[in-house]
């Protein structure tokens, strides 16, 4: 940009893997313009983790408000006027968003990721990437103001309240610690029950203590009932127990977490803890745990090549494969030399 902004609004909605990633964009642009103002647009649920980022002023578009979620917005910034808006997301309710922000230079995604009428919504535009990840994806709309994105980090705001919480809800769970994360947003993306507690089961062996996490929802419930019943070890259930903060200080405190594609595997990274990412629907080199790639077990590309007779490269890059029972053909065998790799790696 020929100028250094001031004043930056970033507009990411959803979901909560994909602020994550977006965080660390953030963070890099606060490094190279530490005076700058920054306003992040937000999802209602992914503002309840981010919530005392420093130096970020959040104003939270609740999508459950319908219509009226954009007469707030709209609201919210009468008199003002941004030097940049990076408008970060394709959706169409993101793109009716970005029509009440009102800014000098809207920054969209490049042509090749606009859909939903994105195009419409910006006046200027990311530069094209070769097969980005997500995270890579944001670090381009920073790039694009003039900063340098390196490795990425974060620094993740919790409170030492946040983490007396897990601990008291961690008890007297020694170090070692395997946790599962074992529901997606959709159950098409989970894996078997039984292989879950396969895995419970061999780190118990192997000295770990294991905890399931998830949220209160009728899915994730079952899911974590049914991993229990199968187990032979003795698992914590939390399930339910922890706001986001707090499962954010869980998964800190863990030495290893199982996951698949959601959004405690990428809140994971941001803390440090690796991940060992299950994917079938969706490609994890554009989507997977970023800093822990290599502890990904996918049969993506297969199933790909199978339903589309193409590989990943020879298609417009993040195309999904379909299937209720993909997860299925992730083994359990695969998962365990997996973990055992991990151990050995990372010397857990």
């Amino acid at each position: 940009m020929s100028f250094s902004p001031r004043s930056i609004c970033i507009l990411r909605l959803s979901a909560i893997g994909d602020v994550c990633h977006a965080v660390a964009a953030v963070q890099a642009i606060q490094a190279t313009y530490p005076d700058a103002s920054i306003t992040w647009v937000i999802g209602k649920v992914e503002a309840m983790l981010l919530a005392d980022l420093p130096g970020v002023k959040f104003v939270v578009f609740d999508k459950k408000q319908g219509k009226a979620a954009y007469k707030t917005l709209k609201q919210a910034f009468r008199g003002q006027r941004f030097d940049v808006l990076l408008h970060m997301q394709v959706a169409l309710r993101a793109n009716l968003a970005a029509r009440c922000i009102p800014a000098k230079v809207k920054i969209g995604f490049d042509k090749g990721r606009s859909k939903e009428l994105h195009s419409l919504f910006v006046n200027r535009r990311i530069e094209p990437q070769s097969e980005p990840h997500v995270l890579e994806g944001f670090q381009n709309f920073a790039r694009t103001i003039g900063v340098t994105c390196d490795k990425p980090t974060w620094n993740m705001p919790v409170t030492e309240q946040d983490r007396q919480q897990a601990h008291t809800l961690l008890g007297s769970l020694h170090e070692r610690i395997f946790a599962i994360s074992p529901a997606a947003s959709k159950a098409e993306r989970n894996w078997l029950p039984e292989r879950y507690a396969a895995l419970a089961d061999h780190a118990a062996k192997q000295g770990f203590s294991v905890v399931i996490t998830g949220g209160p929802t009728p899915l994730e419930e079952t899911l974590a009932g049914d991993i229990i019943r199968h187990a032979q070890c003795e698992i914590k259930n939390l399930v339910g127990k922890t706001q986001l903060k707090t499962l954010l200080c869980v998964l800190e405190r863990a030495s290893l977490v199982l996951a698949p594609d959601t959004g405690p595997a990428h809140m994971a990274v941001t803390v440090g803890t690796p991940v060992i990412g299950l994917y079938a629907h969706s490609n994890p080199a554009r989507t997977g745990p970023y800093l822990y790639q290599d502890y990904v077990v996918e049969v993506y590309h297969q199933n790909l090549l199978e339903q589309k007779g193409k590989t990943a490269q020879q298609l417009p890059w993040g195309v999904r494969v379909k299937g209720s029972d993909l997860m299925a053909q992730i083994t359990t065998e695969q998962v365990i030399d997996m973990f055992n790799h991990v151990v050995e790696v990372e010397k857990l």
